[in-house]
C-alpha cells in the first residue's frame, strides 16, 4: 500500500498537483477508527465504543505510530521523505471526525489538540487541517441556525472551537445538502448552501483569522430527482461564492469536488462520482473556475493578506512548542 501511495505522490509531483493526505477516517471505509478499536480489543483493552478511539491512550498511540510512519516514509520513486515533500499541501488529521459518545465536544477537542501538536512536532513545514464537516457546536449556539439539522450540533464537533486549536492552519467544511437535509433535491438545497458557505467564510475571516476550504461537496446521482443541470447549478453557485471571496482577498480559500473519476472506475462510484469526459457542461464549469481562481490568486494583495497572518500563527506555534519543551 505504501508503494502504491509512493507512486501516486510521485505522479502528482510530475504533473504539478498538490495533495491533501488524510491520516485516518471516521467511517469504516479503508478501516477507519473502528479498525483501531478492533486492534485495541484484540490486545485486551476494555473498549466499548468506536469513539474510544479519541480517548484511550493505547489506541491514540496506534494512531500516533501510524502518523510517524507516514511522515517519515521515504518515497521509493523520488527518494524524498513525505514530511519534506512540497507535493503534499497539507495533512488532514481525520476525514469527517465525529464523536457521538460526547456531544459536549470535549473529547474530540482534546484529541485534536494532542494530534495537531504531534504532527507539527515532527513536521513543522506542512500545513495541517482537521477534516471537519463544518458543523457548529456548543461554543457558538448562536450559529446553530446555519446547521443543516438539529443533530449536527450533537456529533461532538465544533467548527469555531476546533479550528482555534494551536497548529491548525486552515479551516474546512463540507457541503452535502442531499444527505444532511433531505435526499429529495430542491431549491432549498441551494438556499442552504449559500447561507452555509457565507457563515463559514465570515467566521473564518472575522473569528478564526484563517482561510476556509470547502474540501468536499457534491450531488448524488442516486437521487430520483437528480439531473446534470441541477448539479451544474449547485457547483456553479459554490464556485461563484468562492470567487467572490477571492476577489476581495477574503477567507474563501477554495473548493474540492467529491469526486472526479476517469472512465472505467464506475465500480467505485458512491453516487457522487463525475466522469468529465461524459459530462461536458460540468467539465466546462470546472475549467472556467480553475482559470479564474488562478488569475485572482496571482494578485499580491491576496497572498500578502493571508501570508502575513500565517506567519504570525507559525511564530506563535513555535514559541508554544519551545515553551512546552522547557
Amino acid at each position: 500500500m505504501f508503494s502504491a501511495l509512493d507512486y501516486v505522490v510521485s505522479e502528482a509531483k510530475a504533473h504539478n498537483i498538490r495533495l491533501i493526505l488524510s491520516l485516518a477516517n471516521n467511517w469504516d471505509a479503508y478501516g477507519g477508527k473502528s479498525q483501531y478499536v478492533k486492534w485495541g480489543k484484540a490486545a485486551g483493552l476494555n473498549l466499548t465504543s468506536d469513539d474510544d478511539f479519541f480517548i484511550d491512550p493505547t489506541v491514540k498511540g496506534y494512531y500516533k505510530a501510524h502518523v510517524k510512519a507516514v511522515l517519515n516514509r521515504v518515497n521509493t520513486f523520488t527518494n524524498i521523505t513525505y514530511k519534506e515533500d512540497s507535493t503534499i499541501f497539507a495533512w488532514e488529521l481525520m476525514n469527517e471526525p465525529r464523536c457521538l459518545a460526547d456531544p459536549s465536544g470535549n473529547n474530540l477537542q482534546s484529541w485534536i489538540e494532542e494530534m495537531a501538536f504531534h504532527v507539527k512536532s515532527m513536521d513543522p513545514k506542512h500545513l495541517v487541517e482537521i477534516g471537519l464537516e463544518g458543523f457548529y457546536g456548543s461554543s457558538t449556539p448562536n450559529r446553530f441556525q446555519f446547521n443543516p439539522n438539529t443533530f449536527a450540533s450533537q456529533v461532538g464537533t465544533d467548527f469555531i472551537r476546533n479550528h482555534q486549536t494551536l497548529g491548525i492552519d486552515f479551516a474546512t467544511a463540507h457541503i452535502y445538502p442531499d444527505a444532511w437535509i433531505s435526499n429529495s433535491i430542491s431549491d432549498s438545497h441551494l438556499q442552504f448552501t449559500k447561507s452555509w458557505m457565507q457563515s463559514h467564510i465570515d467566521d473564518a475571516e472575522n473569528v478564526l483569522g484563517m482561510p476556509v476550504l470547502f474540501t468536499e461537496f457534491g450531488v448524488s446521482a442516486k437521487d430520483k430527482n437528480f439531473s446534470v443541470s441541477f448539479r451544474d447549478q449547485f457547483i456553479d453557485m459554490i464556485y461563484k461564492n468562492i470567487l467572490n471571496s477571492t476577489k476581495i482577498g477574503g477567507s474563501g480559500g477554495g473548493s474540492l469536488l467529491w469526486q472526479l473519476f476517469p472512465e472505467g472506475m464506475d465500480y467505485m462510484d458512491d453516487g457522487y462520482a463525475m466522469v468529465l469526459t461524459k459530462s461536458t457542461s460540468t467539465s466546462n464549469i470546472i475549467s472556467l473556475q480553475s482559470k479564474r481562481i488562478q488569475m485572482f490568486n496571482s494578485k499580491c494583495s491576496w497572498r500578502c493578506h493571508w501570508g502575513c497572518k500565517r506567519k504570525r500563527r507559525s511564530v506563535d506555534f513555535m514559541f508554544h512548542s519551545k515553551h512546552n519543551q522547557l
